[in-house]
């Protein structure tokens, strides 16, 4: 006859197994690392606006920064309000500050529009610096079926001279995935990237094109 005591002991034991496999279930998000991971590297290519100044005037990129949940080699996902996780076995190839910074790089490079554009810190004489603050790089389901591929970023157009902010603005971009595998969530924010990097050059150009220095006497 079972007793009261072993009764309990087997509920418990029971009860026990039931959650581990309930969590053993919920395998795409985790925030343990895995021995092997997948490793997902974006490759956006922006054209340039026919719309866009030609400028003659130098600009410096600063490294965007970001809270370091955010700027990490790790793919974060918010399957609801207020809760960050990350997906399992999947990760960037370089941190998210990193494509934002290349993707502007190159997007300027290429449109031909600049007379020069490098990192900071890389000797060019910058009339224009570029601050870049990450605040949102995550997939983000927001009460749907599918995640989108979320960048939102705070970008400052500083004049070097007259170290005075020429001009301010918050970047967002939410570029739904096809699916919830994350190969295709890594293609959506291939396509996030490109907008947002598209729209923060433009602005760039035209922010500092439109931009009276202080007279000198």
């Amino acid at each position: 006859m079972t007793t009261r005591a072993n009764l309990a002991t087997v509920l418990k034991t029971s009860l026990g197994l039931g959650l581990a496999l309930l969590l053993g279930g919920c395998s795409i998000l985790s925030d343990k690392p895995k021995s092997t991971s997948t490793i997902y590297a974006p490759e956006p290519h922006v054209q340039p606006d026919p719309s866009w100044p030609t400028v003659t005037w130098q600009l410096a990129l600063t490294p965007p920064v970001g809270a370091r949940v955010i700027d990490s080699l790790r793919i974060a996902v918010r399957p609801t309000p207020g809760e960050i996780q990350i997906y399992s076995g999947a990760q960037w190839a370089r941190p998210p500050s990193e494509m934002l910074q290349d993707t502007l790089l190159r997007t300027f490079e290429d449109s031909g529009r600049i007379a020069a554009v490098a990192r900071q810190g890389s000797g060019i004489a910058a009339d224009f610096k570029l601050v870049l603050e990450i605040r949102r790089f995550e997939s983000d389901y927001a009460g749907q079926a599918v995640p989108a591929a979320t960048i939102e970023v705070a970008a400052k157009l500083l004049h070097t001279r007259d170290q005075k902010i020429v001009a301010s603005r918050t970047f967002l971009q939410a570029q739904p995935a096809t699916s919830t595998a994350v190969a295709d969530v890594a293609r959506a924010f291939e396509q996030s990237l490109v907008v947002v990097g598209h729209d923060i050059a433009g602005w760039t150009l035209v922010s500092g094109q439109n931009y009276k220095p202080a007279n000198r006497s």
